[in-house]
């Protein structure tokens, strides 16, 4: 059996347990939200009911709005139709549906409720990393598992263990589009955080400047891209000086 078949058994295996864990749940049976705003009373009655599908545009209203009084409860009630629709590349701004599900406070949830989303999110990004061409975009399912854990440590970890060309490949297209960000000490874009940024930036900024050059080298990066790793692992009081960026790379910044 190859690796990548492996990654999905685990994958599917993953989502039966969510489907599993949190079948039955429903919002709380006085949960409301704006009409006009949000939707219809036949929209919200369907959350009080469990197991029946959602639309998409339903899903991603549920999912996507702030202001529930519950909100643990209605991520509890849509998250085996949201984790399905992370995986087959169906959610809309999934960096944001990970922020939702941190607002959730799964991880406070009991055992076996917060085990499960954890190892969803393992299995998910753990596929995402064998797989050239996945649903969404190596960069976005990293970014949502950080949005939704509030660490960068485990998925690092992770990519970190997977040394092919496939994880190669995916950490040259992320970071491409994340050093001019990183480069400042700032998270992507799509990663703002409220709490704790700048520690979670250094610490990615890190784990490049170790991890990264190499890797990067191997699949043919520019070299101004494999100068800015290298940026990275120094402090940022001196990241600019002629030491550490000499004319010929200002020049392209």
């Amino acid at each position: 059996m190859t690796s990548t078949t492996t990654a999905d058994d685990q994958l599917r295996a993953a989502l039966d347990q969510i489907r599993k864990v949190f079948v039955g749940m429903t919002a709380r049976p006085d949960e409301t939200n704006c009409e006009c705003h949000w939707g219809s009373a036949e929209e919200l009655a369907l959350l009080k009911v469990p197991g029946v599908p959602l639309d998409p545009d339903l899903l991603y209203r549920t999912w996507s709005v702030p202001d529930w009084e519950d909100h643990g409860a209605v991520i509890r009630r849509i998250l085996p139709q949201l984790a399905e629709a992370l995986v087959v590349g169906e959610c809309l701004r999934p960096q944001e549906a990970g922020r939702s599900l941190a607002r959730s406070g799964w991880r406070d949830w009991p055992a076996a409720q917060s085990t499960t989303i954890s190892g969803f999110l393992h299995a998910w990004w753990a596929r995402t990393l064998e797989v050239a061409d996945p649903p969404q975009p190596a960069s976005d399912v990293f970014e949502t598992c950080v949005t939704a854990s509030g660490s960068v440590t485990p998925w690092l970890a992770q990519w970190a263990a997977r040394r092919d060309p496939v994880a190669d490949r995916h950490l040259l297209d992320a970071v491409e589009g994340w050093t001019y960000d990183l480069v400042g000490d700032q998270l992507p874009c799509t990663l703002h955080w409220d709490d704790d940024e700048t520690a979670l930036a250094r610490e990615l900024n890190a784990w490049l400047a170790r991890h990264a050059p190499a890797r990067l080298a191997a699949q043919g990066a520019e070299p101004f891209l494999l100068h800015r790793m290298g940026m990275l692992g120094v402090p940022i009081e001196v990241r600019w000086d002629e030491e550490h960026c000499p004319d010929e790379y200002r020049r392209l910044i």
